[in-house]
């Protein structure tokens, strides 16, 4: 098998091969927590919020003084406006193309578990041309390129089911909340009260103090 060229396929339109691979990319994911500051506690509770999505940063090389260097010449951009041209807005969506990037048969890009290559986007590219011909035509660029994976629910939903109820969990408690509606949120049942009263040793579950701290414990499949 020859060299395998990675290969930007986009969801409408024919594919996009680099001219060189990428000597590197580098693979970049954070996740979003918030911080609920708790009275009479030395520091605040850290809350997951969310998952923020993986990005993808790579530099493309492109050149084309095989065609010369003097006229005739053919200007480098009619090869990279091929792939800044990913981030144009198409009118039937009205948002750019989604894109799957492939590099051989076992060149995962995107960190996952899946089988299934993950959706992107291109989110940025920044240009530098490094060589020109006598007449300012531009002969050589890298592309600087970050890519966002752009999973939807189905595909995420897929991959890591969420389960609420079997999880211990802490939450805090907003103004004009019952311990029937932290259950209904929690566990999608508002009969289920007793398990948050009893974890919280709450006497009077109707007083609940807005801003405290309340244990969310996990069902047994029993309870749920």
């Amino acid at each position: 098998m020859g060299l395998q060229h990675l290969t930007i396929s986009p969801e409408i339109g024919k594919d996009i091969k680099a001219m060189y691979n990428p000597e590197k990319f580098t693979a970049s994911r954070g996740v979003q927590f918030a911080e609920i500051a708790v009275p009479g506690l030395d520091a605040p509770i850290v809350q997951f919020v969310r998952g923020q999505s993986e990005k993808i940063t790579l530099e493309l090389f492109f050149d084309t003084t095989d065609q010369g260097t003097v006229d005739p010449v053919q200007d480098v951009r009619d090869l990279t406006s091929k792939v800044y041209g990913l981030m144009s807005v198409l009118s039937h969506t009205h948002a750019p193309p989604r894109l799957k990037l492939k590099w051989g048969t076992g060149g995962k890009l995107f960190n996952h578990s899946g089988t299934e290559d993950p959706w992107c986007v291109l989110e940025s590219v920044s240009q530098e041309f490094t060589l020109f011909s006598p007449e300012g035509v531009p002969l050589r660029a890298k592309l600087n390129c970050t890519f966002r994976d752009a999973w939807t629910i189905d595909q995420q939903l897929a991959q890591t089911p969420r389960e609420s109820s079997d999880r211990t969990k802490i939450v805090q408690v907003k103004a004009g909340q019952t311990l029937s509606e932290i259950a209904w949120l929690n566990y999608n049942d508002p009969g289920q009260w007793r398990p948050i009263a009893a974890a919280n040793q709450l006497d009077n579950p109707r007083l609940l103090i807005p801003g405290m701290v309340l244990v969310i414990p996990s069902l047994t499949p029993g309870q749920n």
